[in-house]
Formats: C-alpha cells, sequence, structure tokens
C-alpha cells in the first residue's frame, strides 16, 4: 500500500510536519509538529453536490470529525507558540469539469467563536488541504469512501426524506402564492381603472394620488402582482426539482446500502475470507 507516513507542508507561519497515523476504518488521523501541533481527522464524505456519492475526503482540525461531534478545546491544534485554539473543516471534491479536484472551506475560528487572522486562515487551510490531498491519493481511499458511506447512510436517509417533504411542502406554498397573484392583479387593473374613470368625470389630487406609483398605491401593488406570479412559478418549479433530486439520492443510496449487505453476506459465507472494511 502506497501511503505516504510524514507530510511536509509549507505554511505562512513555518513548516508544519503531519504523520498519518494507521487507518482506522473509514479515517486517517494526522498528528502535527512544527509550526503546528494537534491532529487533523481525515475522513471520506458525500460528493456537496451529490448526496449519494461518497467520492469526497473532508479534513477537520482535530481529533474527531467535527460533524458528528466537538473535540473538546484543549484537543484542538494550534499554532506551535500560541494558546488558542482552532476550528475548522475542508472538503476535498471531484470537479464537475475538468481532471483538477476542488475544495469547500468550511467556516475557521478559534474555540471562542473569533475568526483567526489572514495568516492564521491560511496556515490552517495548507494543512487541512495537505492532508486530504494524501487520503485522497492513498490506495485504500475505497475502503475509507465504502466505509464511510456505511456508516453515514443511516443519517443521510433521514436528511434526505425530510428535505424532500421540505421542498415538497414550499412547492405548495410557491404555488398557491402564484395562483393567488392572478386574480389580485386583475382586481387591482379593475379598481385602477374604476379610479382613472372617476378622475376623468371629477379630476380631484385625491384620486389623482390613488393613480399615482409610490409605495403601497394601486399601481405599485399591480406592479407587484405581474412579477409575483411567475416568481413564485419559477420558486414552485425549483422546489419540485430539489425534492425530486432529493428523492432519486435516497433511492441510489438504498440501491448501495443494499448491494453492501449483499457483499458483506457472500464475503462472511466465503470460506477463509473477511471484510477489509
Amino acid at each position: 500500500m502506497s501511503t505516504t507516513d510524514a507530510l511536509t507542508i509549507e505554511t505562512p507561519t513555518g513548516l508544519v510536519g503531519a504523520t498519518a497515523g494507521p487507518r482506522r476504518t473509514d479515517c486517517v488521523v494526522f498528528e502535527l509538529h512544527g509550526a503546528m501541533r494537534g491532529s487533523v481527522h481525515v475522513t471520506g464524505t458525500q460528493h456537496p453536490g451529490h448526496w449519494d456519492q461518497f467520492t469526497a475526503v473532508r479534513a477537520c482540525l482535530g481529533p474527531v470529525d467535527a460533524f458528528e461531534t466537538t473535540a473538546p478545546d484543549d484537543a484542538l491544534p494550534r499554532l506551535a507558540h500560541g494558546r488558542t485554539g482552532y476550528h475548522g473543516s475542508l472538503i476535498r471534491y471531484p470537479g464537475d469539469y475538468g481532471d483538477y479536484p476542488e475544495v469547500s472551506v468550511y467556516p475557521l475560528s478559534t474555540a471562542a467563536g473569533n475568526e483567526p487572522s489572514p495568516k492564521t486562515a491560511a496556515t490552517l487551510t495548507a494543512v487541512l488541504r495537505a492532508c486530504a490531498d494524501d487520503v485522497a491519493q492513498r490506495d485504500d481511499l475505497p475502503l475509507i469512501l465504502d466505509a464511510s458511506r456505511l456508516r453515514k447512510t443511516p443519517s443521510l436517509l433521514r436528511f434526505l426524506n425530510w428535505a424532500a417533504a421540505h421542498a415538497d411542502a414550499e412547492a405548495v406554498r410557491c404555488t398557491a402564492e402564484s395562483q393567488s397573484a392572478h386574480p389580485a392583479r386583475k382586481a387591482a387593473v379593475a379598481a385602477w381603472w374604476t379610479v382613472a374613470r372617476w378622475f376623468t368625470t371629477h379630476p380631484h389630487p385625491v384620486l389623482l394620488l390613488m393613480l399615482a406609483d409610490y409605495c403601497g398605491s394601486l399601481s405599485r401593488h399591480i406592479h407587484v402582482m405581474e412579477w409575483k406570479a411567475p416568481y413564485f412559478a419559477d420558486l414552485a418549479a425549483e422546489d419540485r426539482a430539489r425534492a425530486d433530486k432529493y428523492r432519486a439520492e435516497v433511492t441510489s443510496l438504498r440501491a448501495q446500502q443494499q448491494r453492501g449487505r449483499t457483499r458483506r453476506r457472500g464475503t462472511q459465507g466465503s470460506s477463509g475470507t473477511k471484510e477489509t472494511v
């Protein structure tokens, strides 16, 4: 297995060494030394745009997956000559275009919740990126990703089912908003023309004010209803598409879950073999 046991990372605050420990089923923990001390936890995770595809790795400051639990303040990484621990994480995932991976950095902060200086933030990001890149190139990455998918699928299914139901409800609400805008616009237009006829017959400043375009006027209400119908119709379509995507991801995850169970049963039934995940 070709893995990098030790990394040397150039950062704005100096060289940081990161030594990878043995793989722990679905993660690798790096111990830091040099310009930083502490640890970085790297595990597999879903692609940010495709929650049924476990093709990404997530690096978290600290010895645990920050998306599952919070590390104690005294276990957070810190600069070699500093006393402040830092929270934060980074996801490395395949890009939709080209051969280069993409990276998303999640908020970096001190243990007290303050924003780090630009120099410190650059150091933390460089360390997270190097650890994530190293795990992404390991020969046992498929085992890490598969074990991560196995562990996270139940909670992902719960979230995606909730998200699909929420998107469906939003689509219904937006459709109702769009449909209600049509009769409201017609009523407002009819009222405006009624006032216009009154003004033609009996010109009066109050009637002219009712016809003017200002906040709260009939004219402004007509304009609002004109954009409201297509605007909420578009939102409803987006919510329906989002709900369909979530349901498709649920179906995909369940299929992967079933294939994993079948594969594990077959592995356990074979003499002299043992699952390595």
